[in-house]
């Protein structure tokens, strides 16, 4: 079965959420947001492209910073409403230069920081 873009639930305003994750080792890096072009963008290239709400135009990670997120593999939820994308991160994926945007826990009742910055 060939995969359709336009087969997802997407939200009222056209997006859908993406958990990007590294590949080789389970750890969830972080969460943006995909419309239909930006899946079909992501699928033909091999490099993830998000959709940035705040500056309403497509973001292919890494093209700034060189933080490249290579596509290995996008996974569908059972509900059609949330992807899983599967990636070789390169540097830091969280634009406080950490690996993880996930960097925060909250631990008997206090946010702590799990995780400083990356080394330049």
């Amino acid at each position: 079965m060939i995969f359709d873009p336009s087969s997802l639930r997407y939200n009222d305003k056209g997006l859908i959420p993406a958990i990007a994750q590294e590949a080789a080792t389970g750890e969830v890096l972080m969460m943006a947001w995909m419309n239909a072009e930006a899946v079909a963008r992501t699928l033909d290239t091999g490099r993830v492209t998000y959709w940035s709400r705040s500056r309403q135009a497509f973001w292919i990670k890494g093209e700034s910073s060189g933080h490249v997120q290579t596509l290995v593999e996008l996974r569908v939820d059972c509900d059609r409403d949330c992807l899983l994308v599967l990636v070789e991160q390169t540097g830091p994926a969280c634009h406080t230069n950490r690996r993880s945007c996930f960097y925060s826990a909250v631990r008997d009742g206090d946010e702590v920081e799990i995780m400083a910055p990356m080394a330049d």
